[in-house]
Protein backbone atom coordinates (compact mmCIF):
# COMPACT_ATOMS: atom_id res chain seq x y z
CA UNK A 1 0.00 0.00 0.00
CA UNK A 2 1.14 3.80 -1.09
CA UNK A 3 1.19 6.59 1.30
CA UNK A 4 3.54 9.79 1.55
CA UNK A 5 6.96 8.83 3.09
CA UNK A 6 6.48 11.34 6.12
CA UNK A 7 3.05 9.63 6.73
CA UNK A 8 4.53 6.35 6.65
CA UNK A 9 7.43 7.66 9.04
CA UNK A 10 4.80 9.00 11.57
CA UNK A 11 2.74 5.76 11.42
CA UNK A 12 5.91 3.80 12.07
CA UNK A 13 6.42 5.84 15.53
CA UNK A 14 2.86 5.86 16.52
CA UNK A 15 2.95 2.07 15.77
CA UNK A 16 5.70 1.48 18.60
CA UNK A 17 3.92 4.09 20.94
CA UNK A 18 0.58 2.03 20.71
CA UNK A 19 2.20 -1.42 20.62
CA UNK A 20 3.59 -0.54 24.33
CA UNK A 21 0.13 0.11 25.42
CA UNK A 22 -0.53 -2.78 24.41
CA UNK A 23 1.52 -4.23 26.62
CA UNK A 24 4.51 -5.12 24.27
CA UNK A 25 8.14 -3.86 25.49
CA UNK A 26 9.36 -3.43 22.23
CA UNK A 27 8.23 -2.91 18.53
CA UNK A 28 10.89 -3.23 15.95
CA UNK A 29 10.35 -3.04 11.47
CA UNK A 30 12.11 -4.51 9.03
CA UNK A 31 12.30 -5.71 5.31
CA UNK A 32 11.68 -9.69 4.56
CA UNK A 33 15.46 -10.18 3.28
CA UNK A 34 17.35 -12.99 5.47
CA UNK A 35 20.06 -14.43 2.61
CA UNK A 36 22.36 -15.43 5.98
CA UNK A 37 19.09 -16.68 8.13
CA UNK A 38 18.26 -18.81 4.65
CA UNK A 39 21.83 -20.29 4.21
CA UNK A 40 22.45 -20.70 8.11
CA UNK A 41 18.72 -22.89 7.96
CA UNK A 42 19.61 -24.95 5.35
CA UNK A 43 23.04 -25.69 7.17
CA UNK A 44 21.15 -26.52 9.96
CA UNK A 45 19.04 -29.23 8.25
CA UNK A 46 21.23 -30.83 6.06
CA UNK A 47 22.82 -31.72 9.31
CA UNK A 48 19.43 -32.98 10.75
CA UNK A 49 19.62 -31.33 13.35
CA UNK A 50 15.69 -30.54 13.51
CA UNK A 51 15.31 -34.30 14.38
CA UNK A 52 11.56 -35.09 13.95
CA UNK A 53 10.29 -32.18 13.10
CA UNK A 54 9.61 -32.03 9.69
CA UNK A 55 7.28 -28.84 9.87
CA UNK A 56 11.06 -27.30 9.77
CA UNK A 57 11.47 -28.36 6.13
CA UNK A 58 8.45 -28.73 4.47
CA UNK A 59 7.26 -25.37 3.42
CA UNK A 60 10.53 -24.70 1.66
CA UNK A 61 11.46 -21.00 0.93
CA UNK A 62 8.66 -20.21 2.83
CA UNK A 63 10.50 -20.28 6.19
CA UNK A 64 12.73 -17.61 5.26
CA UNK A 65 11.08 -15.68 2.24
CA UNK A 66 8.20 -14.01 4.03
CA UNK A 67 6.55 -12.66 0.61
CA UNK A 68 5.99 -16.10 -0.39
CA UNK A 69 4.05 -17.29 2.94
CA UNK A 70 2.18 -14.20 2.35
CA UNK A 71 2.17 -12.16 -0.89
CA UNK A 72 2.75 -8.70 -1.05
CA UNK A 73 4.47 -8.22 2.20
CA UNK A 74 7.36 -6.23 2.20
CA UNK A 75 7.80 -4.80 6.09
CA UNK A 76 7.83 -7.28 8.91
CA UNK A 77 6.53 -5.49 12.42
CA UNK A 78 8.70 -7.53 15.33
CA UNK A 79 7.24 -7.51 18.76
CA UNK A 80 8.04 -8.72 21.97
CA UNK A 81 6.36 -9.01 25.16
CA UNK A 82 8.38 -10.31 28.25
CA UNK A 83 7.69 -13.23 30.07
CA UNK A 84 9.26 -14.09 33.25
CA UNK A 85 7.46 -15.00 35.96
CA UNK A 86 9.76 -15.81 38.83
CA UNK A 87 13.52 -14.64 39.95
CA UNK A 88 16.37 -16.73 38.53
CA UNK A 89 17.17 -17.80 42.22
CA UNK A 90 13.42 -19.38 42.57
CA UNK A 91 14.14 -20.97 39.43
CA UNK A 92 17.22 -22.54 40.60
CA UNK A 93 15.99 -23.84 43.71
CA UNK A 94 13.51 -25.59 41.85
CA UNK A 95 16.35 -27.42 39.14
CA UNK A 96 18.26 -28.22 42.31
CA UNK A 97 15.32 -30.13 44.37
CA UNK A 98 15.59 -33.92 42.63
CA UNK A 99 11.73 -34.50 43.60
CA UNK A 100 10.48 -31.32 42.25
CA UNK A 101 8.80 -31.39 39.04
CA UNK A 102 10.61 -28.50 36.51
CA UNK A 103 8.65 -26.63 33.64
CA UNK A 104 9.89 -24.73 31.54
CA UNK A 105 8.89 -21.33 32.96
CA UNK A 106 6.99 -19.80 29.85
CA UNK A 107 4.68 -22.49 29.88
CA UNK A 108 3.31 -22.19 33.78
CA UNK A 109 0.70 -19.73 32.80
CA UNK A 110 -1.81 -19.09 29.91
CA UNK A 111 -0.82 -19.99 26.43
CA UNK A 112 1.47 -17.07 25.03
CA UNK A 113 0.18 -17.94 21.34
CA UNK A 114 -3.34 -16.91 22.37
CA UNK A 115 -2.46 -13.53 24.40
CA UNK A 116 0.30 -12.49 21.65
CA UNK A 117 -2.32 -13.03 18.63
CA UNK A 118 -5.08 -10.92 19.87
CA UNK A 119 -2.62 -8.22 20.52
CA UNK A 120 -0.90 -7.94 17.64
CA UNK A 121 -4.64 -7.96 16.19
CA UNK A 122 -5.57 -5.31 18.03
CA UNK A 123 -2.48 -3.32 16.40
CA UNK A 124 -3.39 -4.42 13.40
CA UNK A 125 -7.08 -2.72 13.94
CA UNK A 126 -5.54 0.13 15.30
CA UNK A 127 -2.95 0.47 11.89
CA UNK A 128 -5.67 0.09 9.78
CA UNK A 129 -7.90 2.72 11.61
CA UNK A 130 -5.34 5.18 10.78
CA UNK A 131 -4.20 4.40 7.45
CA UNK A 132 -6.63 2.58 6.41
CA UNK A 133 -7.33 -0.60 4.43
CA UNK A 134 -3.90 -2.29 4.38
CA UNK A 135 -2.43 -5.92 3.52
CA UNK A 136 -1.40 -7.82 6.76
CA UNK A 137 -1.00 -11.00 8.53
CA UNK A 138 -0.35 -11.74 12.34
CA UNK A 139 1.48 -14.72 13.22
CA UNK A 140 2.72 -15.95 16.92
CA UNK A 141 4.52 -19.21 16.10
CA UNK A 142 1.38 -20.30 13.92
CA UNK A 143 3.33 -20.38 10.57
CA UNK A 144 6.56 -20.88 9.08
CA UNK A 145 8.29 -17.84 9.82
CA UNK A 146 12.12 -17.46 10.91
CA UNK A 147 11.25 -14.96 14.18
CA UNK A 148 14.21 -14.67 15.85
CA UNK A 149 16.12 -13.71 12.19
CA UNK A 150 13.17 -11.16 11.63
CA UNK A 151 13.24 -9.65 15.51
CA UNK A 152 17.18 -9.51 14.82
CA UNK A 153 16.90 -7.31 11.86
CA UNK A 154 14.22 -5.52 13.31
CA UNK A 155 16.51 -4.42 16.38
CA UNK A 156 14.71 -5.96 18.58
CA UNK A 157 18.11 -8.39 19.53
CA UNK A 158 20.73 -10.45 18.96
CA UNK A 159 20.23 -14.15 18.54
CA UNK A 160 22.75 -15.56 21.14
CA UNK A 161 24.94 -18.63 21.25
CA UNK A 162 22.20 -20.67 22.28
CA UNK A 163 20.29 -19.53 19.14
CA UNK A 164 17.76 -17.39 21.50
CA UNK A 165 17.28 -14.06 21.08
CA UNK A 166 19.09 -11.56 23.29
CA UNK A 167 17.93 -7.90 24.11
CA UNK A 168 20.86 -5.65 25.61
CA UNK A 169 18.24 -4.15 28.61
CA UNK A 170 15.57 -7.34 28.99
CA UNK A 171 17.90 -10.46 28.67
CA UNK A 172 15.47 -13.14 26.98
CA UNK A 173 13.13 -14.15 28.77
CA UNK A 174 10.49 -12.60 26.46
CA UNK A 175 8.42 -14.10 23.56
CA UNK A 176 7.86 -12.99 19.91
CA UNK A 177 4.99 -12.05 17.34
CA UNK A 178 5.17 -10.21 13.87
CA UNK A 179 2.75 -8.55 11.35
CA UNK A 180 3.60 -8.99 8.20
CA UNK A 181 2.20 -6.29 5.65
CA UNK A 182 2.24 -4.45 2.64
CA UNK A 183 2.75 -0.55 3.94
CA UNK A 184 6.46 0.64 2.79
CA UNK A 185 7.00 1.35 6.65
CA UNK A 186 10.80 3.05 7.45
CA UNK A 187 12.96 -0.03 8.82
CA UNK A 188 15.02 -0.12 12.16
CA UNK A 189 18.53 -0.76 12.63
CA UNK A 190 19.40 -4.47 13.11
CA UNK A 191 20.65 -5.30 16.37
CA UNK A 192 24.40 -6.47 16.73
CA UNK A 193 25.79 -9.49 18.62
CA UNK A 194 27.32 -8.71 22.40
CA UNK A 195 28.21 -12.44 23.33
CA UNK A 196 32.13 -12.21 22.93
CA UNK A 197 33.79 -14.78 23.85
CA UNK A 198 31.27 -15.74 26.59
CA UNK A 199 30.41 -19.83 26.80
CA UNK A 200 28.22 -19.76 29.17
CA UNK A 201 25.12 -21.34 27.53
CA UNK A 202 27.69 -24.62 25.78
CA UNK A 203 29.03 -25.17 29.12
CA UNK A 204 25.69 -25.50 30.89
CA UNK A 205 23.80 -27.13 28.58
CA UNK A 206 22.58 -31.09 30.22
CA UNK A 207 22.72 -32.71 27.23
CA UNK A 208 25.43 -30.92 25.15
CA UNK A 209 22.78 -30.21 22.68
CA UNK A 210 24.56 -26.49 21.84
CA UNK A 211 27.50 -28.37 19.77
CA UNK A 212 28.95 -25.29 18.39
CA UNK A 213 28.24 -21.60 18.74
CA UNK A 214 25.27 -20.73 17.19
CA UNK A 215 24.40 -24.57 16.34
CA UNK A 216 21.57 -26.55 18.22
CA UNK A 217 21.24 -30.11 17.68
CA UNK A 218 17.45 -30.43 18.56
CA UNK A 219 17.85 -34.05 19.02
CA UNK A 220 19.80 -33.81 21.97
CA UNK A 221 17.87 -30.63 23.52
CA UNK A 222 16.01 -31.32 26.42
CA UNK A 223 13.10 -28.93 25.55
CA UNK A 224 13.06 -31.43 21.98
CA UNK A 225 13.29 -34.65 24.38
CA UNK A 226 10.23 -33.60 26.16
CA UNK A 227 8.22 -31.58 24.11
CA UNK A 228 8.49 -32.06 20.40
CA UNK A 229 9.58 -36.39 20.61
CA UNK A 230 6.43 -38.44 19.74
CA UNK A 231 7.94 -41.69 20.85
CA UNK A 232 10.63 -43.39 23.10
CA UNK A 233 12.98 -40.63 24.39
CA UNK A 234 17.12 -42.20 23.52
CA UNK A 235 18.17 -44.03 27.21
CA UNK A 236 21.70 -42.63 27.22
CA UNK A 237 19.90 -38.90 27.77
CA UNK A 238 17.33 -40.20 30.10
CA UNK A 239 19.86 -39.38 32.78
CA UNK A 240 20.93 -35.57 31.57
CA UNK A 241 17.08 -34.70 31.77
CA UNK A 242 17.75 -34.66 35.36
CA UNK A 243 14.12 -33.52 37.19
CA UNK A 244 12.94 -31.31 33.73
CA UNK A 245 9.24 -32.54 33.05
CA UNK A 246 8.57 -30.12 30.14
CA UNK A 247 11.42 -28.01 28.39
CA UNK A 248 14.87 -26.85 29.81
CA UNK A 249 15.24 -23.30 31.01
CA UNK A 250 19.43 -23.59 31.96
CA UNK A 251 20.96 -21.44 29.00
CA UNK A 252 18.91 -18.56 29.60
CA UNK A 253 19.48 -19.24 33.59
CA UNK A 254 23.13 -18.61 33.20
CA UNK A 255 23.06 -16.05 30.71
CA UNK A 256 24.71 -13.27 31.82
CA UNK A 257 22.40 -10.94 29.87
CA UNK A 258 19.28 -11.92 32.02
CA UNK A 259 20.39 -10.10 34.77
CA UNK A 260 18.29 -6.92 33.20
CA UNK A 261 15.59 -9.10 32.32
CA UNK A 262 12.16 -7.94 34.83
CA UNK A 263 9.48 -9.81 36.19
CA UNK A 264 6.56 -9.76 33.97
CA UNK A 265 3.36 -7.80 34.80
CA UNK A 266 1.21 -9.92 32.40
CA UNK A 267 -0.82 -11.53 35.25
CA UNK A 268 -1.48 -14.36 32.41
CA UNK A 269 1.83 -15.29 32.37
CA UNK A 270 2.38 -15.84 35.89
CA UNK A 271 1.63 -19.88 36.96
CA UNK A 272 -1.31 -21.64 37.16
CA UNK A 273 -2.13 -24.80 39.42
CA UNK A 274 1.12 -24.07 41.49
CA UNK A 275 2.83 -25.87 38.46
CA UNK A 276 6.33 -23.86 39.42
CA UNK A 277 6.20 -25.77 43.05
CA UNK A 278 4.91 -29.18 42.18
CA UNK A 279 6.75 -32.60 43.11
CA UNK A 280 7.71 -35.47 40.90
CA UNK A 281 5.23 -38.22 42.75
CA UNK A 282 2.25 -35.86 42.85
CA UNK A 283 2.25 -34.88 38.82
CA UNK A 284 3.01 -38.75 37.86
CA UNK A 285 0.04 -39.60 40.27
CA UNK A 286 -2.44 -37.04 37.93
CA UNK A 287 -5.06 -39.25 36.25
CA UNK A 288 -5.60 -37.78 32.53
CA UNK A 289 -8.89 -35.64 34.10
CA UNK A 290 -6.62 -34.30 36.61
CA UNK A 291 -4.12 -33.51 33.99
CA UNK A 292 -6.41 -31.95 31.59
CA UNK A 293 -7.67 -29.72 34.58
CA UNK A 294 -4.46 -28.57 36.01
CA UNK A 295 -3.11 -27.90 32.50
CA UNK A 296 -6.58 -26.03 30.85
CA UNK A 297 -5.07 -23.04 28.23
CA UNK A 298 -1.34 -23.85 29.09
CA UNK A 299 0.96 -24.52 26.24
CA UNK A 300 1.76 -28.11 28.16
CA UNK A 301 -1.34 -29.39 27.02
CA UNK A 302 0.25 -29.95 23.50
CA UNK A 303 2.22 -32.95 24.87
CA UNK A 304 -0.70 -34.79 25.57
CA UNK A 305 -1.32 -37.08 29.02
CA UNK A 306 0.83 -39.81 27.85
CA UNK A 307 4.12 -37.95 27.11
CA UNK A 308 3.51 -35.86 30.11
CA UNK A 309 3.84 -39.45 32.31
CA UNK A 310 6.61 -40.65 29.95
CA UNK A 311 8.30 -37.56 30.94
CA UNK A 312 7.86 -37.93 34.15
CA UNK A 313 8.81 -41.31 34.62
CA UNK A 314 11.83 -40.29 33.29
CA UNK A 315 12.15 -37.68 36.08
CA UNK A 316 11.32 -39.94 38.66
CA UNK A 317 13.81 -42.46 37.71
CA UNK A 318 16.58 -39.78 38.00
CA UNK A 319 15.37 -38.93 41.28
CA UNK A 320 17.38 -40.37 44.48
CA UNK A 321 16.48 -43.67 45.71
CA UNK A 322 13.10 -43.76 47.25
CA UNK A 323 10.80 -46.32 48.15
CA UNK A 324 7.88 -43.92 47.68
CA UNK A 325 8.88 -43.41 44.26
CA UNK A 326 9.21 -47.11 43.85
CA UNK A 327 6.30 -47.77 44.51
CA UNK A 328 4.54 -44.84 42.84
CA UNK A 329 5.97 -46.10 39.35
CA UNK A 330 4.89 -49.54 40.43
CA UNK A 331 1.61 -49.06 41.06
CA UNK A 332 1.48 -46.95 37.49
CA UNK A 333 2.97 -49.90 35.28
CA UNK A 334 -0.15 -52.04 35.42
CA UNK A 335 -2.30 -50.74 32.41
CA UNK A 336 0.24 -48.12 31.24
CA UNK A 337 0.84 -47.83 27.60
CA UNK A 338 3.71 -49.55 25.81
CA UNK A 339 5.70 -46.13 25.55
CA UNK A 340 4.97 -45.39 29.48
CA UNK A 341 5.70 -48.54 30.70
CA UNK A 342 8.97 -49.01 29.32
CA UNK A 343 9.92 -45.82 30.72
CA UNK A 344 8.27 -46.54 33.83
CA UNK A 345 10.50 -50.16 34.27
CA UNK A 346 13.81 -47.63 32.74
CA UNK A 347 12.87 -45.46 36.60
CA UNK A 348 12.41 -48.59 38.46
CA UNK A 349 15.66 -50.39 37.25
CA UNK A 350 17.55 -47.25 38.50
CA UNK A 351 15.70 -46.83 41.63
CA UNK A 352 16.04 -50.16 42.63
CA UNK A 353 19.61 -50.08 41.18
CA UNK A 354 20.17 -47.28 43.80
CA UNK A 355 18.50 -48.75 46.45
CA UNK A 356 20.69 -51.66 46.10
CA UNK A 357 23.53 -49.98 46.04
CA UNK A 358 23.06 -47.88 49.13
CA UNK A 359 21.85 -51.43 51.00
CA UNK A 360 25.46 -52.65 50.22
CA UNK A 361 27.04 -49.59 51.28
CA UNK A 362 25.66 -49.89 54.59
CA UNK A 363 26.45 -53.49 55.05
CA UNK A 364 29.64 -52.86 54.27
CA UNK A 365 30.25 -50.90 57.00
CA UNK A 366 32.33 -51.97 60.35
CA UNK A 367 30.77 -52.65 63.36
Amino acid sequence: MKLATQHLTELAQQIKQWGKALGFQQIGITDTHLPEAEKHLSNWLAKHYHGEMAYMQKHGFKRSRPELLQAGTIRVISARMDYLPETAEAMNQALDDPTAAYISRYALGRDYHKLLRKRLQQLAEKIQAHSGGFGHRAYVDSAPVLEKALAEKAGLGWIGKHSNLINRKAGSWFFLGEIFTDLELPIDTPSEAHCGYCTACLDICPSQAIVAPYQVDARRCISYLTIELHGAIPENLRPLIGNRIYGCDDCQLICPWNRFAKLSGENDFHPRHRLNAQQLIDVFSWDEPTFLSKTEGSAIRRIGYQRWLRNSAVALGNAPASLGIIATLKARLSGASELVAEHIQWALNRQLNRLNQADARFNERPE
